[in-house]
């Protein structure tokens, strides 16, 4: 093996460490990294899919009269694993907080973990709609199992269902982690805020983006390269972008929106919509309106037209 000349860049590479976490006015880390790892996340959430669809995407050699014994034997260890990217998480959180003590991040990580495992039954509710909607709603969809194994829109949705309970818990960085799998995997990026009600259809799915704040309805399908986004970002005092702040979206009941259609800022799309492909939209919608590139005008009053495709004339 050949011999390089490091030693100067190991010494550099340590000083640019010891700037950067000067500058974060981070401490010396005294037990080893106190952050969450991607890589067990990606194994726990690889896990709690076959929790929650043991038959589809638990082993291979699964048979349904050791379904129980399975879903308990590994959810003992999905929950386990959460538990310390948990801890992991909360301790990384007193550095900037001091009243948050060991004996408080023990009690909040088992805490957080049992309220969201109670969730778990709830999650499969949705996410069976949401598998439902996928197979009703796609003519090329042979069974729901294909939708299930196959789909990214899918994909993504069990991983945002996940996401979103745990942020909802308290534990942003483990959602972000969650959801910027499904993202990486899926080129579909669903900040794990976003609210999003049960049959939840994503039609080929690549370049959906939704933002942390938006809320959609039940029953809502979007297709390819949709954004619903924020229109612009209120500075604080110091000119960097608030946080926080609704900023997104509210997609009612029963919306279609076609594909590269961008909706941005605290707008609301009302119930029955349709908006066509290649739409930009920064303005409500009232209900049952079809809206269209080449129009760039509501026609409001009338529920939409059953079966109505991508609209550009």
């Amino acid at each position: 093996m050949a011999a390089f000349d490091i030693d100067d860049i190991v010494s550099s590479l340590h000083s640019a460490r010891l700037r950067w976490r000067d500058g974060q006015r981070r401490l010396l880390e005294s037990g080893g990294r106190d952050l969450p790892s991607r890589e067990h996340l990606a194994d726990i959430i690889g896990a709690l899919k076959g929790v929650l669809f043991p038959m589809r995407l638990g082993p291979p050699d699964l048979h349904q009269q050791g379904e129980n014994y399975y879903v308990g034997h590994t959810l003992t260890s999905v929950l386990n694993g959460l538990a310390e990217q948990a801890r992991m998480e909360w301790r990384h959180k007193a550095r900037h907080d001091t009243n948050i003590t060991p004996a408080l991040i023990e009690e909040r990580a088992h805490a957080t973990i049992q309220q969201f495992a109670q969730r778990l039954p709830t999650i499969r509710e949705l996410l069976d709609r949401d598998v439902l909607a996928a197979y009703q709603g796609d003519p090329a969809a042979g069974s729901v199992d294909e939708v299930l194994i196959c789909y990214p829109g899918i994909h993504a949705m069990i991983h945002h269902r996940v996401a979103h309970e745990l942020y909802r818990l308290e534990l942003p960085l483990l959602a972000r982690i969650i959801a910027e799998q499904a993202h990486s995997e899926t080129g579909i990026d669903i900040h794990p805020g976003a609210q999003i009600g049960a049959g939840f259809f994503i039609d080929h799915g690549t370049g959906v983006v939704i933002g942390e704040t938006a809320i959609l309805g039940e029953r809502v399908r979007v297709y390819q390269a949709v954004t619903l986004g924020a229109k612009r970002f209120p500075a604080d005092d110091d000119g960097n972008p608030r946080k926080g702040l609704p900023r997104h979206p509210i997609v009612e009941d029963n919306v279609v929106i076609y594909a590269g259609a961008t909706i941005l800022g605290r707008v609301t799309i009302g119930q029955g919509s349709v908006i066509g492909g290649n739409v930009w939209l920064t303005q409500d919608v009232p209900p049952f309106s079809n809206i269209t590139q080449a129009r760039s005008r509501t026609e409001a009053g009338s529920p939409p037209v059953s079966g109505c495709d991508n609209e550009s004339s």
